[in-house]
């Protein structure tokens, strides 16, 4: 047996763009993508993509340059998803909620050889431009629209020149990069997390078995895509041949719509997409049960009661950008629905096991390696490994190896328990992360905002409940001293708002005589968590 070796026809790379071709014959007539009264089937998107594909192709960039997209949900974004490696180089969605500043030093560091540019972003990324060095080079810019103003080229432009006969180009290894993806883009030194198309290949096929995915699901995008590229369901959508609904925008009546209008089976989101379903006024039961992964923060317990009671089948996942999508979910056990409905909920708050595309998952003492005891009360950090981890971080080893450490495992950085049935909880974020609305904020990002401001003497931001968002930031602040009178709250979260995304602001202020500190004079961030979870959960009307 030891003559037997890998050749080149057992060998051939993997990645998930291949799932396209094979969606082109199987369903080639069957819809494909929906957006209000367009309709494409999989013979017609296989052909756009290879169209967009030869496109880019032409603009002579070297393999593995980098080409960026800021789009919401639309077509253009789900081609892209494809036609963009299918043409040798490296996708990188960017998160269209950033601020230019942000979006800037993206393009900086990665090097972005050309912009996919949704028409409704095109002052934010002509801003993100201007701020580039002006030794910089400035990437190719593409409208996604049939408004040429300020552009060489847009999108359908691209589509027309392009030959649907163009053969893509296939990765000479499946250990070649195929995206990037920025963990949240808001720091000065941005990480960008690099996948290969063989991480990618797995964890799209592990991502449709673990929610057990049947054949032409219709799946409604609410997901961003360009949150780890819609956790691999975009390429996960041409494997099964499903229709994927399209919407630029939306609120809950518009959801509920497209639920009844195209009779979805399956969506994602962050908890904040479940709690607007949740408290919709006009909410009605659904006329089929629509299957909802959820994942970036626990959804409460009681919205989980609520969604479910209408007809959603609520799962929930945990997953990071290093790992491209779901890498541990509650798989659901026949005798807990034997369980009351508030136990039923409680259970499915927690994150659960690993899925089959990881090999292993723990929680770790973080000082010594050692597995934590399954008590469900001994806290430590959670670690994986598996086929679906990234190469590591674009320019910055020295993170890529404090991320993947020489004991063979990736430290995620998450604090969590080991319940004794073996499933997995998470009770912490290291670095005080607050997830709002499924976006990650940095607090230290937003402390030192406020600290820029010139009355600010000490600043702390922990997360508060929000009935809405999840979790908002929640600013402590002590004040300079002489400053009188003191300022009002609406007067700093302005300040925020004008030097960072929406979504990082401060929605709560509190000024206190001087933070609290530990012995060595660090700020007890614990105990301003504690006041900041008896002020009570913010109302809905915080999401304005």
């Amino acid at each position: 047996m030891d003559q037997l070796k890998p050749s080149s026809a057992n060998s051939c790379p993997l990645t998930p763009l291949t799932f396209l071709q094979r969606a082109a014959v199987v369903y080639g007539d069957c819809p494909s993508l929906v957006y209000n009264s367009t309709t494409f089937t999989w013979s017609q998107t296989h052909s756009r993509c290879l169209r967009a594909a030869s496109a880019i192709a032409s603009l002579g960039f070297a393999p593995g340059s980098v080409v960026s997209v800021v789009a919401p949900n639309i077509p253009a974004m789900y081609e892209l998803q494809f036609a963009v490696p299918m043409a040798g180089c490296v996708l990188n969605n960017i998160n269209i909620r950033l601020d230019a500043r942000t979006i800037s030093l993206i393009l900086l560091h990665s090097e972005s050889k050309a912009v996919f540019i949704d028409s409704h972003l095109r002052s934010l990324v002509l801003e993100s431009i201007s701020l580039l060095p002006p030794d910089a080079p400035r990437p190719e810019l593409i409208l996604i629209t049939d408004d040429r103003r300020d552009f060489s080229s847009t999108y359908e432009d691209m589509l027309q020149s392009g030959s649907e006969n163009f053969e893509w180009v296939v990765p000479a290894s499946e250990w070649d990069p195929m995206t990037l993806n920025y963990t949240s883009g808001t720091t000065s030194s941005p990480k960008g997390v690099i996948h290969s198309h063989r991480s990618l290949f797995i964890i799209t096929l592990d991502s449709l078995i673990n929610w057990s995915v049947p054949k032409q699901p219709v799946y409604l995008w609410t997901l961003p895509m360009f949150h780890s590229n819609g956790w691999s369901y975009t390429w996960g959508m041409a494997a099964v041949g499903g229709v994927n609904i399209c919407l630029r925008r939306f609120d809950a009546g518009a959801l509920y719509d497209a639920i009844g209008n195209h009779k979805v089976t399956h969506m994602c989101g962050a908890p904040v997409i479940l709690t607007m379903l949740a408290n919709y006024p006009r909410a009605a039961p659904l006329r089929s049960p629509v299957k909802f992964m959820t994942g970036g923060a626990p959804p409460p317990p009681q919205v989980v009661l609520r969604t479910e009671a209408l007809g959603f089948s609520i799962s929930h996942g945990y997953g990071m950008t290093e790992v491209a999508g779901v890498i541990v979910s509650c798989a659901w056990k026949p005798i807990w629905s034997e369980l009351p409905a508030a136990e039923r909920a409680r259970l499915k708050a927690r994150q659960g096991v690993r899925t089959l595309g990881l090999t292993a998952v723990d929680v770790v003492d973080p000082g010594n390696g050692r597995s934590v005891k399954r008590d469900g009360v001994t806290m430590g950090e959670i670690v994986v490994r598996g086929g679906t981890l990234m190469l590591g971080y674009l320019k910055n080893p020295a993170a890529t190896a404090k991320c993947m450490r020489g004991d063979g495992w990736l430290y995620t950085g998450d604090v969590g328990v080991m319940h004794p049935d073996g499933y997995l909880e998470i009770k912490d974020r290291s670095k005080d992360i607050i997830i709002s609305g499924g976006e990650n904020v940095s607090s230290v990002e937003v402390e030192t905002v406020l600290y820029s401001n010139p009355v600010v003497n000490e600043a702390a931001v922990v997360a508060r409940p929000d009935e809405y968002w999840g979790e908002t930031p929640c600013a402590f602040l002590s004040l300079k001293e002489g400053v009188s009178p003191k300022p009002p709250e609406c007067e700093m979260i302005e300040f925020c708002r004008e030097r960072l995304p929406h979504y990082m602001v401060p929605k709560t202020v509190v000024f206190m005589a001087e933070l609290p500190k530990t012995a060595t004079g660090k700020v007890q961030k614990y105990a301003l968590r504690d006041i900041a979870n008896k002020m009570g959960t913010l109302s809905a009307a915080s999401r304005m």
